[in-house]
């Protein structure tokens, strides 16, 4: 890849020009010819620099904004639209196919089916682009876990106001609940979003009047109670060859890993789950982000996988306690020229080869009328605070948050201690940092 001068650059393409990228400093891995050379579908600078200290040829494909970014600072890139799949998908594929890449490996959840299109023709395997398909939508997805005998909660998909009403009540008929009794919650999703995007918990009919009429259809799913985690599992030949389990404190606002002993008290029956969600859906590689609940009486309950990194940076989080990249994990294992040898070195040993615990906090507003980020003493003056991604806030009123929201930045904390990480990132709840 030739080295383009910045004398060459005009001073709008300049400005994006990151001297602490490998690419810039000419210290970038070398290649190896003889391995997969690889596509990141979507737009991650830490994905890019994990492939950069990487020895896997990689092209990145984004929206043409990242043009300038990737001209700058030397990242092979092809611009490309991701809204909607349509009859130009076969064209991404079949440039690709010229160029000589071997994999397309999703970033975000709205490149997955993106993927599984390209990688249908890239390896000659037309499943794949179906398969994808069923990691996308939250309704698919469950019934083909049910034929694989997946124990799942109770669904339907809603189309409307009145779908939601049936349901709930049916719910609630089906737990023989008496008249006075408060209902049972119920959970609508959006078919294919990820994480807690469009997420409600509904705790009262009149609540669902507060769904917009944009997010139907919808997946509803009765409520759960039990231990909810997140598993990252990355998987080479049908495999599991590195199986991290991520602890939730609270769902949408925090998780660490590696989990506490006593969630890591499940990992046989966790890893029997995975084998079997890898032979339901036939995953034969790639990185797969399930989400489990554990009830009180011990049983397991599958919520949905993802064929994505995960949100709440993860990734890094893993990384930071136990070394390796979990980008590089991702490119090791789609790479269809990597060999089991290869992979089965590249990975540590679950939990015990663990540096650290690595945890992180999802910041909402406590309150309605903010003027400021004020980061609270009991946060930076902990010896497991680490650093934050929190910026001062544009607008006063803090709007008002749809379904389980989107936080408005990260803390992020290590220290040697489960229980204390687990305590620390709960207590974050009470404190304010937008006053």
């Amino acid at each position: 890849m030739s080295i383009t001068s910045e004398k060459e650059l005009p001073q709008s393409v300049t400005a994006w020009l990151d001297p602490e990228m490998d690419s810039v400093k000419g210290t970038e891995t070398p290649k190896d010819p003889s391995k997969g050379y690889i596509a990141l579908l979507g737009w991650s600078v830490n994905a890019i620099k994990a492939a950069q200290k990487f020895d896997r040829r990689y092209i990145v494909i984004a929206p043409d904004w990242a043009a300038d970014f990737c001209t700058a600072n030397n990242i092979p890139f092809i611009a490309w639209d991701f809204l909607r799949l349509n009859d130009r998908s076969l064209e991404i594929a079949k440039r690709l196919q010229a160029e000589g890449v071997d994999v397309a490996i999703p970033l975000f959840e709205e490149t997955v089916e993106w993927s599984g299109a390209i990688n249908s023709v890239l390896l000659n395997s037309p499943r794949m682009f179906g398969q994808s398909i069923l990691f996308r939508d939250k309704s698919l997805m469950k019934r083909r876990a049910q034929l694989g005998g997946i124990r799942v909660g109770i669904f339907e998909e809603a189309h409307d106001k009145e779908d939601i009403v049936r349901f709930m009540k049916r719910v609630n008929q089906t737990l023989l609940k008496l008249d006075g009794d408060p209902d049972d919650p119920i959970h609508v999703k959006a078919f294919d979003k990820a994480g807690c995007l469009g997420h409600r918990m509904i705790r009262k009919v009149e609540e669902i009047d507060y769904i917009p009429a944009e997010d139907y259809p919808l997946l509803m799913e009765s409520h759960l109670d039990g231990w909810e985690f997140a598993v990252e599992a990355w998987i080479h030949d049908g495999k599991i060859k590195f199986l991290n389990i991520s602890e939730y404190v609270t769902l949408g606002y925090s998780v660490f890993v590696p989990a506490t002993d006593q969630l890591e008290s499940w990992r046989n029956a966790i890893t029997k789950q995975i084998e079997l969600l890898v032979k339901t859906f036939d995953i034969q590689f790639g990185l797969i982000h399930p989400e489990y609940f554990v009830t009180a009486d011990g049983e397991m309950y599958f919520g949905e996988v993802a064929y994505r990194p995960p949100g709440f940076k993860a990734f890094e989080l893993i990384e930071k306690a136990y070394g390796f990249s979990a980008y590089q994990a991702s490119m090791l294992v789609f790479d269809p020229k990597s060999t089991e040898e290869e992979v089965d070195a590249f990975f540590p040993r679950e939990v015990v080869d663990a540096k650290c615990y690595a945890g992180c906090f999802g910041v909402y507003p406590r309150r309605r009328v903010v003027s400021k980020l004020e980061m609270p003493s009991a946060t930076v003056d902990h010896p497991y605070f680490e650093s934050h991604e929190l910026v001062a806030p544009t607008e006063e009123t803090v709007p008002d948050r749809s379904a389980f929201g989107t936080h408005w930045g990260l803390i992020f904390f290590t220290g040697d201690d489960p229980i204390k990480m687990r305590d620390l990132l709960k207590a974050q709840e009470d404190l304010d940092f937008y006053v």
